[in-house]
């Protein structure tokens, strides 16, 4: 049995693993990005996947990314906070260095595909995984096929708008993932948007904290609001988050509460959710999408289950 080099490029850190065919991990860990150079970027992937060579048979390399990913060239035309991907092919530049085959797709398309064969979606046909994180993304299935977009831009819910409390709009990335809660919490307590604060340290001092606690509250509202416009649109069976923040055991409760103050949500009647996978899903996801297009070079490969 052969093994995978398996990356989920965020932009704050991107995590990589070595899994077998059946989606099993072997052994993980992460490093973090640099967002805005190519060749160190590259290179930090180069390293990692000669690591995994040194004692492992590596057959391929397969990766999860955000942004605007061609799926089938590997071509990124925009890669959200990884700027140094805008306009590049991972895929061929990783495939010269590696001689290995390199398969990319969407991280939000790759959480989806993770749930449908192995997750909280095995049953449903239409749902949608919105993943929480250095912005928001979106993986949508209907009627049983993932929906990348004419132009591999279907499911950026972060870009939908959404109103703040003075009246401005603002898109659901800068308003509702984590980095954008992070953000504003350095903006109420004077902290400079340089120093590194990580979110759970927001959430325990809001249980101290009256105008902490606020805020973690609009931004729980903000996450609402988006669900309740994708639900409005999609009508899926459910609708799972996933991301870091996914594991969280109060972060539903939260949600819900918000939800239910929105016009009409009642009449919705979508299931919500995490992801079974939390924050493995877009390396499993990731490893599921470079099976499925194994199959068409060796049908004898199977997707994981």
């Amino acid at each position: 049995m052969g093994y995978y080099a398996v990356f989920d490029v965020g932009g704050t850190k991107t995590k990589h693993g070595l899994m077998n065919q059946k989606g099993e991990l072997m052994t993980s860990g992460d490093y973090e990005t640099n967002c805005r150079q190519l060749e160190p970027f590259l290179e930090a992937m180069e390293d990692v996947v000669q690591e995994y060579q040194a004692s492992w048979d590596v057959e391929g390399i397969a990766i999860s990314l955000p942004g605007f990913v061609d799926s089938q060239t590997g071509y990124t035309e925009f890669a959200g906070a990884i700027i140094a991907l805008h306009g590049q092919n991972v895929k061929t530049l990783l495939e010269e260095r590696t001689s290995l085959r390199v398969e990319v797709e969407n991280d939000a398309n790759c959480a989806a595909l993770a749930e449908k064969y192995s997750g909280h979606a095995k049953e449903c046909d239409s749902f949608i995984c919105m993943t929480l994180g250095t912005g928001v993304g979106g993986g949508i299935f209907a009627g049983g096929q993932l929906v990348r977009g004419a132009s591999f831009r279907g499911g950026e819910f972060g870009m939908m708008l959404t109103e703040t409390e003075n009246g401005q709009f603002t898109t659901l990335n800068s308003s509702a993932s984590t980095a954008g809660l992070i953000r504003s919490y350095k903006d109420l307590q004077g902290i400079p948007q340089s120093q590194q604060i990580v979110g759970q340290e927001i959430f325990e001092k809001a249980k101290h904290d009256p105008a902490i606690e606020k805020l973690v509250d609009q931004w729980y509202k903000r996450i609402a609001i988006g669900i309740y416009n994708v639900a409005t649109v999609l009508n899926p069976e459910k609708i799972l988050i996933g991301g870091g923040v996914s594991a969280r055991e109060d972060l539903i409760p939260n949600i819900q509460k918000h939800l239910h103050t929105l016009h009409a949500w009642k009449n919705i009647q979508v299931k919500l959710g995490t992801c079974y996978h939390l924050n493995q899903a877009g390396m499993i996801g990731a490893l599921h999408h470079f099976l499925m297009k194994e199959e068409h070079f060796n049908p004898s490969n199977k997707p994981i289950h």
